[in-house]
């Protein structure tokens, strides 16, 4: 029991902080100059009567817009609040403390700048028409924390209609990450992963777009039992099929998974399964220990709700779980888009790409897994977010497969990819060390007993 209370603490210990240090920081974000302001004159240069030349320039000649400003360096991070974490609809101002960690990553391991845009709108067609005007600002957008099924008909819109890639990182990143992970957890219980058995818990953004990557990997969707709050998807399911125009994208699950026509719940799902892979309710009870114990040998957990998991990774491991995953930093092998989106959305910038396809999705999580299998599984399915250096080779092979597509606007090699961004990371975080050096990022006061 005390065992069970410590581990308890420890993973109440990041909320608690987070509760004192954002007050304390006001956020997590700022604006930082990149020129030089040395006198008065420099006003001149950077704002009027000087700027006007740059205006010019690019008004005869709309491409010199990433020569003279950031455009081509700077993200929009736009979320109307609907889907936060494990949360739900919590609004947009309360989703604005996650947009703005979502910026705190992409700059400091990317080192892309991105602006948190937490909306009041809900109906896709206000989200596109926001993100469409917002499209002359940015290199790229991320969408993020948007409910479904309007998460599914607003990316696909977008995709269709920007001339800028858009992502929706609760679909692609997460499943990207999935991939890489899931290939290097079967190669460690020595199973091919088109002869397995998969269970999907939850059928939000994220499972929806995890089965659509997987099945590009190689899996059988035949042998997927994906499984949503009113039961498992399948054929049976008439309530989604009078209702497939709302939710095409859940029925097509329906038509193609569940070979076997299991019916039932969460427990019937997983039952004989190889590989469960969650994305539902947070826990810890979403998933009982009971059903761990009914999968397959050598079975693989992925219990990724946050901020709590649907089961804590220490039951499913005492159930007879071999692998278990998490979405959460501070447990073993974290499975999470945050080490997936700095180097894609790094590359797709770097060579002014288009949009972000599958395939540029599946060389990242190629890289992803290949990192960790050098440095040895025995350290984690997949490199930490403290393992920077993977980041510029994620850069790098997306850059490179924007190419072969023919979807860049610039040809780098891989060489130089990587070099420009070592150069943008590296100086993102030196920029940080010499603002806490300076005190200019203060020392946060020490934590509470109670804390």
């Amino acid at each position: 029991m005390t065992e069970k209370l410590d581990r308890q603490r420890r993973a109440d210990e990041p909320a608690l902080a987070a509760l004192r240090l954002h007050p304390f920081y006001r956020g997590k974000i700022q604006t930082a100059l990149k020129c030089p302001v040395r006198t008065l004159d420099d006003f001149a240069v950077w704002y009027t009567p000087g700027v006007a030349a740059s205006s010019r320039a690019i008004a005869a000649d709309p491409e010199l817009v990433y020569s003279h400003t950031n455009k081509g360096n700077t993200i929009a991070i736009v979320s109307d609040g609907s889907r936060v974490l494990g949360l739900g609809d919590i609004g947009p101002e309360a989703g604005l403390p996650v947009m703005e960690g979502k910026a705190l990553l992409f700059k400091y391991l990317g080192g892309v700048d991105a602006v948190p845009i937490c909306i009041d709108a809900h109906s896709p067609d206000d989200i596109v028409r926001l993100v469409e005007m917002l499209q002359p600002s940015f290199g790229a957008v991320n969408l993020e924390d948007i409910s479904q099924p309007k998460c599914f008909e607003v990316l696909d819109r977008l995709r269709a209609s920007m001339r800028i890639p858009v992502w929706h990182d609760d679909q692609q990143g997460t499943a990207t990450v999935v991939v890489a992970a899931l290939r290097n957890a079967l190669e460690i219980v020595g199973k091919p992963i088109d002869a397995i058995d998969i269970a999907l818990i939850g059928m939000g953004a994220a499972n929806v777009a995890v089965l659509k990557l997987l099945e590009a990997a190689g899996i059988d969707p035949g042998r997927v039992v994906a499984c949503d709050s009113a039961g498992i998807l399948g054929l049976h399911r008439d309530d989604i099929e009078q209702r497939r125009l709302e939710f095409p994208d859940k029925w097509q699950v329906c038509r193609r998974t569940n070979a076997r026509h299991c019916t039932g719940g969460n427990s019937e799902a997983i039952s004989g399964a190889d590989v469960c892979i969650a994305f539902s309710k947070p826990g810890p009870d979403t998933i009982e220990p009971a059903w761990i114990a009914d999968m397959a040998d050598d079975a693989i957990v992925f219990a990724c709700a946050n901020p709590t998991p649907e089961i804590w990774p220490w039951a499913a491991t005492a159930a007879g779980a071999r692998i278990v995953c998490t979405g959460r930093s501070d447990f073993p092998n974290q499975v999470n888009n945050s080490l997936g989106f700095p180097g894609i959305f790094r590359g797709v910038l770097d060579v002014r790409a288009s949009r972000i396809t599958d395939e540029m999705a599946l060389a990242a999580a190629d890289v992803l897994a290949g990192y960790a299998r050098r440095r040895g599984l025995v350290h984690g399915l997949l490199p930490t977010m403290t393992e920077w250096e993977v980041v510029p080779e994620i850069a790098a092979a997306v850059g490179m497969t924007a190419q072969r597509q023919g979807l860049a606007a610039i040809e780098r090699s891989h060489d130089d990819l990587v070099a420009a961004a070592r150069t943008a990371i590296e100086t993102a975080r030196a920029a940080t060390d010499v603002l806490m050096e300076h005190g200019i990022i203060s020392e946060p006061p020490p934590a509470s007993a109670a804390e």
